[in-house]
This record gives C-alpha cells, structure tokens and sequence, in this order.
C-alpha cells in the first residue's frame, strides 16, 4: 500500500496506511512522543479537531458554503422536475430554474474541489498561513478523483440545462445537446459518489449508519443512481419524438434532487469529527 498525502514532521513516524484499491483513506503515525495518532482522509479534510458547536450559521467555513450551494442547487431540480409534471407549468420558467441549479451545483463542486486541493498536507491542523492553489494533479488521491470527476458532472449539466431552454430541436439535436451531456454527468455523480462513499468506509462497500459521513455519501449514492434513471429515461425515441418515460424522467430527477438536498443540510451544522485520535504505545 502506498503512502498518502501527508507530510510528516520530524520526528513523526508512518506505521500503517489503508485504504481501497491503490487509494490511502486512514494512517497510523507515531509521534515525538511515542503515541499512535489514527488519521482519515475526509476527518482530516472536513474537521479542525475542535468542536464549534452546532450552529447552522457559519459562513466561514468553506464547508458550509459547499452544502448552502449543493442545498440550493438541489432545490432548484427537485422544483423543476416537479413542475414538469404538469403541463400547464411555464416551459421556459422550468428550463431556467435547472440551469440556475446547475449553476448552483458547479460553484459548489468547484468550492468542494478547492476544499480538497488546499487541505493542510501535515497530520496535525497548524492552522498557519500559506498560499491556496486553485487546482492541483494528484490523481492517486481518492478524495481528488471524487471531486475532479464530480465538478467535470455539474459541467456537463450545464451544457445540457443550457441547451434544454433552446426549442425547435429536431431528435438527433435533443440527443446530441441535452441528453448526451445529461448522462455523462449522471456517470460522473455515480463515479464520484463511490469514491466519496468508499473514502468513508476505507473499502469500497460497508454498512455504518451511525456515521454522519457516511450518510451522507450514501444520500448523494442514492441521489446519483435516481439521476442515472432520469438520464436513461429522458431519451427522446425518434418513432414517437418523445422521451422513453416523462414520468420516470422526473420523478428520478426529483427523487434525486431530494436526496442530494438532504445530503447538503447534513453538512450545514458545525459539529465536526476531530481529525486523528491518539493512544498511549505500548
């Protein structure tokens, strides 16, 4: 197994590293001091090790802003698709309030892919000052691929909620603008989705209901699969110039949308998982 990011100080000791696949997700280090300290990617990424409480309200916190984005992006899907339902609903009014979603979802991802390429490369929260990056290469990071490949999907839904306000596409034009972009970015959050949930369980499948992260993931898991059935559904047959099911289309679309909403609240609170724990060596 090949080691992580961190950079160890001196005196500091790597013991072991885990995680799934080629991908290092939790450490074990000795310090000066002889402890054990346990180390995980996402505790190290999302947490300082102090807790601040459980206020909904902090804007200083790029995560916080990551789950406002996400939750509004969210809103805005689950609204449209709902919408479409009816057919007396304002078609252009439904295509601009999912390109204002997707917007809303690229900022987010983009701000989750920032959070990932600044995090602090030591064991320990220095808090210091240093230069932020706007983006990085590090493709042996799991927690990189996951939000690299998750902002390249909200990409590709702004391509396709921008061509969907257009009318008079002909069948190849709705396939080629909308649907194509649509089920590229519906791969991207399932692909991203599983490298976020196995980040969390340190393997590629488990069962830890208690944990808050992994939740988590597992909402933005099911909020992926119902977008992918959204996408299969979408597509426009050319005998009938009308999509395989509307009803299956939208209800994916707004059982996906609630389920990366509900993810989205969850990160809103401030109580955050301290980072590394320590125990006495032997």
């Amino acid at each position: 197994m090949a080691d992580g990011y961190v950079a160890l100080p001196n005196g500091w000791e790597r013991v072991s590293a885990d995680g799934p696949g080629p991908f290092v997700t939790k450490e074990v280090f000795r310090n000066p001091e002889g402890e054990l300290v346990k180390w995980r990617s996402r505790a190290h990424r999302k947490g300082t090790g102090r807790d601040e409480g459980r206020s909904v309200w902090r804007p200083h916190a790029v995560d916080w802003w990551i789950g406002v984005g996400f939750a509004l992006g969210s809103l805005c899907f689950a609204v449209a698709a709902m919408a479409s339902q009816w057919a007396s609903a304002p078609r252009p009014a439904i295509g601009v309030t999912f390109f204002v979603g997707s917007l809303f979802f690229t900022s987010a991802a983009y701000l989750q892919y920032w959070e990932v390429v600044n995090v602090e490369r030591g064991p320990l929260h220095k808090r210091a000052r240093r230069r932020l990056r706007p983006a990085s290469w590090e493709p042996r990071r799991i927690d990189w691929l996951a939000s690299l490949i998750q902002l390249a999907g909200t990409l590709f839904f702004n391509v396709s909620c921008f061509a969907g306000m257009k009318h008079g596409l002909d069948v190849k034009q709705e396939n080629l603008r909308v649907w194509t972009p649509d089920a590229a970015g519906s791969i991207c959050f399932l692909a991203a989705s599983e490298l976020a949930f196995a980040e969390v369980c340190g393997r590629w499948v488990c069962l830890h209901g208690r944990s808050k992260s992994w939740r988590i993931t597992g909402l933005n898991m099911l909020g992926s699969i119902a977008f992918g059935v959204a996408a299969v559904a979408s597509l426009i047959e050319p005998s009938t110039t009308e999509p395989v099911s509307a009803a299956i289309e939208n209800a994916g679309t707004a059982i996906g949308a609630l389920c990366f909403l509900a993810g989205a609240l969850m990160l809103l609170p401030a109580a955050k998982p301290s980072p590394v724990t320590s125990d006495a060596a032997a």
